[in-house]
């Protein structure tokens, strides 16, 4: 599984260039809580669509030459998530672990 990269660094690493956060969780979820500023939304279960570029799912965000800072509610999802994306050749894939760490660490959130 992929570990949890420091949450003080990754907040010195939000709005940098070639660098996308992506929230994991379900659309629901990050209605109820909000997420991280300019995050894209994945969901989980979708991730390997959203990943392929050789899908008509494809999001555009997602290159293999991008940092991608991964986050979910508590740190499980976006792991698995980092560790699907590895599989797939994606090699700058970082867990930052939960919404809630990163809200109460003050880093940038945005209504769901």
């Amino acid at each position: 599984m992929l570990s949890v990269f420091p949450l003080e660094d990754a907040l010195t690493k939000h709005g940098a260039e070639n660098t996308v956060f992506v929230d994991v969780r379900d659309s629901g979820d990050i209605a109820k809580t909000g997420t991280v500023a300019g995050a894209v939304r994945i969901n989980r279960g979708f991730l390997e669509f959203a990943a392929d570029d050789n899908t008509q799912y494809h999001n555009a965000n997602l290159t293999k030459d991008a940092h991608l800072y991964l986050l979910c509610a508590a740190g499980g999802q976006a792991a698995l998530a980092g560790k699907t994306l590895k599989d797939m050749g994606y090699q700058n894939v970082y867990n930052i672990g939960g919404f809630g760490a990163w809200k109460d660490a003050g880093g940038p959130v945005e209504n769901g």
